[in-house]
């Protein structure tokens, strides 16, 4: 008897399975089966195979899922390095790279032994659900609870089951996918025939039938009947007619959802490369097979995207393919249409903004060696790409390449080096402001660092903008309250009398970020959450940005009834508003989450502002993430501020580097580009760096903070959060975990293990819940948390991006 080592889709759970193997079944590693597990039957992926047991009772594999592997041997071994690393269920490692809409639940159903059985004995309920699982046929748990109720329904069924009236039994929901198929035509009959027919058509005047039938005889392949309907004006009986007539045939054909075929796109040649770009791609083409990790770092607007279509093209041309990673579902577009036009028909789009079916598509395209390179945010490291020989990872720094919001909490970056260590692969980290820890890793050599200096535009090398800080402080002195500088103001007047385009960043949605009553100081805040709620001028709303509650904006202070309610701080939307009144005639665009709701709302943004429909471009942080936008000429920052006091050892980089991004969108066409910061710290080290664009600057001054404080890459935090409704407890949870670490800390002589905590979360409370939390700081924080039993309400976040 074969063993299977098999990793199920239970929560918690890191360990796999042994089950034993019916003889009937053929299994293989990768393989979908089904598994007992305590009372339920649940999905599982198997792990491993062997001739011996790992435990001495085991239980019998169900059945399968997959006829066939979903996943190779690479895979596994990435997921488990995943699981260990991260310290997440080894389930959720493997799920990154299922199909789409894999996992489907066993749902359990009802049928009636005795269709036509006397109810005269039965209750009111019981015969409720008798008579709707007969009107049914079989009625599902979840439609007889929602008939009767949740905590009534268990008992009915089960006193139905007793007194055998009714039967059990368990199927699969229905699939979330369906292929997606179209009616084609065909000719069936012979030339000869079709001639004969033809003839006999015309002579009875059956025009359409014969016009029909005179179109399929000159195509090669089959006709989708919407292109027939469209082309001839035939109608369906004129097909039918034919039908019955055995002349053609109509079969459904599968189709593929194609997420670009929307774009208009037009093939492209590679362009000569600048002495730069030259010597950047020669030093990575002569280290392809030494290097594993190359750190590109490039200016804003230095032509990286050509080095990584000359890397894909070399990859390509020794029978492998690529892998390209962008920050954001906004960039893909953009991205998109560069290697498009490069490769066309040979790009596959995978990300969460497509349709459950598109994504499934792409999934099988892509798996069937069918396209060169996926492009897509951090997921699309996961797609299934046959000879897979590059990964680029375009924006590193970006902290979106980290899954913070679910298990596992994996950093993208970090995956793909780990991938391509076990595929013998290159990967290329590509960035204008890469992150401290990147460069660190640069300046150790484990990266070979490759950069670009100068800027290219279309008239040839062209300087990076100028930048002028604004002292808030002063402008207040001068009595300027508005949210535009003088400076800026000015700057914005002469871009639109100049018919140039503008881009305003703040990182902040909305109006106001909170309302105070200005007699008692009653703020609105979340019931739920422990934030002030925004408000939205559009909707006329106060929102929650953490859990979406929303309430109306009253009239009167809720505590006080005093109408003296006061609208305080900042948002895109305010931005917005006062230009309206400033610069009445130029037209404005906002491109936030709150606009960006629809279905390809990202790509007609972008496509309305370089089409140049709006003068200027308000935005939060989406407009700074690699945008090519050649007839911007002025950026302004109105808050430099907004993130840069947050309680984060990484506040500094983040803010450096989102001034550095934002002041990379001016000055990228033909004319020359101007930034604004307005500040109220013109003297911080991080806005000074980014005025200078002085990337060395800023890091040695960084690693000097973090050397100081051994902060990451010095160190190595985990973030252990524990969430719970009741504070109380949730404190003594953090409390008794605290002692559980530094009790081991002492047994295990881990003297440089440290941590900070337990303290309350940054949002202390969130949909309901309380957070407390721990850091662990040191070399190897890992080793201590894998060694501790954490119940259910603890998440574990290693290398974390962010503390707060």
């Amino acid at each position: 008897m074969q063993y299977a080592e098999v990793a199920v889709n239970s929560p918690g759970s890191r360990s796999t399975f042994c089950y034993s193997i019916p003889a009937q079944l053929n299994i293989a590693v990768g393989q979908a089966v089904w598994v007992p597990f305590g009372s339920r039957v649940i999905q599982g992926i198997v792990t491993e195979l062997s001739d011996q047991p790992s435990v001495e009772a085991t239980k019998e594999i169900a059945d399968v899922i997959s006829s066939d592997p979903l996943l190779s041997p690479i895979q596994i071994r990435l997921a488990q390095w995943i699981s260990d690393y991260y310290l997440s269920p080894l389930f959720d490692a493997i799920a990154l790279m299922l199909p789409p809409g894999f996992e489907r639940k066993l749902v359990t159903y009802f049928q009636l032994v005795y269709p036509e059985g006397d109810l005269s004995s039965l209750t009111g309920e019981q015969r409720q659900v008798i008579h709707l699982i007969r009107g049914k046929g079989k009625a599902s748990l979840r439609e007889v609870e929602k008939a009767i109720g949740i905590k009534r329904a268990k008992q009915i069924t089960n006193n139905l089951l007793h007194r055998r009236l009714i039967v059990r039994n368990q199927d699969l929901e229905k699939s979330k996918i369906r292929p997606k198929t179209y009616p084609y035509l065909k000719l069936v009959g012979s030339r000869d025939r079709v001639k004969t027919e033809m003839n006999l058509l015309n002579k009875s005047r059956a025009y359409k039938q014969a016009e029909l039938l005179e179109f399929l005889s000159q195509q090669t392949q089959p006709v989708a009947i919407s292109e027939v309907t469209r082309r001839l004006n035939c109608s369906l009986g004129t097909i039918k007619a034919l039908e019955s007539r055995n002349l053609l045939s109509v079969n459904m054909v599968s189709v593929r959802r194609d997420p670009l075929s929307r774009l208009n796109l037009t093939p492209s040649w590679p362009p000569i490369l600048t002495p730069s770009q030259e010597a950047a791609w020669r030093s990575i083409e002569d280290s392809w097979s030494k290097s594993p990790v190359f750190l590109l770092f490039g200016v804003t607007g230095s032509g990286k995207t050509e080095i990584y279509l000359q890397a894909l093209a070399k990859a390509i041309a020794t029978g492998k393919r690529g892998i390209c990673l962008v920050p954001e579902i906004a960039l893909t577009p953009q991205t998109v249409e560069r290697f498009a036009n490069r490769f066309p028909g040979r790009v596959a789009l995978l990300h969460s903004g497509l349709s459950l079916g598109e994504q499934f598509d792409e999934w099988q395209w892509i798996k069937e060696g069918k396209c060169d390179v996926v492009i897509g945010p951090r997921s699309a490291l996961f797609a299934p790409q046959p000879d897979l020989g590059l990964i680029i990872i375009d924006e590193e720094h970006e902290w979106t390449y980290k899954q913070e919001d679910k298990s596992p909490r994996y950093h993208a970056r970090d995956v793909a080096i780990k991938l391509a260590e076990l595929i013998d692969a290159v990967v290329i980290l590509g960035s204008a402001t890469p992150g401290v820890g990147s460069f660190y890793e640069a300046q150790l050599s484990k990266y070979q660092l490759v950069e670009l200096k100068e800027r290219i535009a279309p008239h040839g090398y062209s300087p990076l903008p100028e930048v002028n800080i604004v002292d808030e402080k002063e402008e207040l002195k001068a009595g300027n309250t508005s949210l535009f500088s003088h400076p800026l103001l000015a700057a914005m007047k002469e871009s639109l009398a100049r018919d140039e385009q503008v881009i305003l960043f703040l990182n902040r949605r909305g109006t106001a970020t909170f309302v105070r009553c200005g007699s008692c100081g009653f703020v609105y805040r979340c019931p739920r959450c422990s934030i002030a709620l925004t408000y939205h001028s559009a909707e006329k709303r106060l929102i929650c940005h953490r859990c979406h509650y929303a309430i109306p904006v009253s009239q009167t202070c809720p505590q006080c009834f005093s109408h003296r309610l006061r609208f305080l701080g900042v948002g895109t939307q305010k931005v917005e508003e006062e230009l309206k009144t400033l610069v009445p005639q130029a037209r404005l665009l906002r491109w936030d989450r709150d606009v960006t709701t629809k279905r390809h709302a990202h790509e007609e943004l972008l496509s309305s502002f370089r089409d140049h429909k709006a003068d200027i471009l308000i935005g939060t942080q989406m407009i700074a993430k690699g945008l090519d936008l050649p007839q911007v000429t002025l950026a302004g920052i109105i808050s430099a501020d907004t993130g840069l006091n947050l309680p984060d050892f990484r506040a500094g980089e983040r803010t450096f580097q989102l001034l550095c991004q934002v002041a990379g969108r001016a000055g990228r066409g033909l004319r020359a580009g101007k930034v604004i910061i307005q500040t109220y710290t013109p003297e911080n080290y991080a806005i000074q760096a980014a005025a200078k664009h002085d990337y060395v600057s800023f890091y040695d001054q960084e690693m000097d903070y973090r050397r100081q404080y051994s902060y990451p890459p010095f160190s190595r935090f985990v973030r252990l959060v524990y969430t719970h409704t009741n504070n109380e407890l949730c404190r003594r949870e953090a409390e008794r975990i605290s002692r559980i670490i530094l009790d081991g800390k002492e047994s295990k002589g881990m003297a440089d293990l440290s941590v900070i905590g337990p303290v309350p979360g940054f949002a202390f409370r969130l949909r309901g819940r309380y957070r407390w939390q721990l850091i662990l700081r040191g070399h190897d924080p890992v080793q201590m948390v894998s060694t501790i039993a954490l119940p259910q309400g603890w998440t574990v976040d290693v290398d974390p991006v962010g503390i707060v």
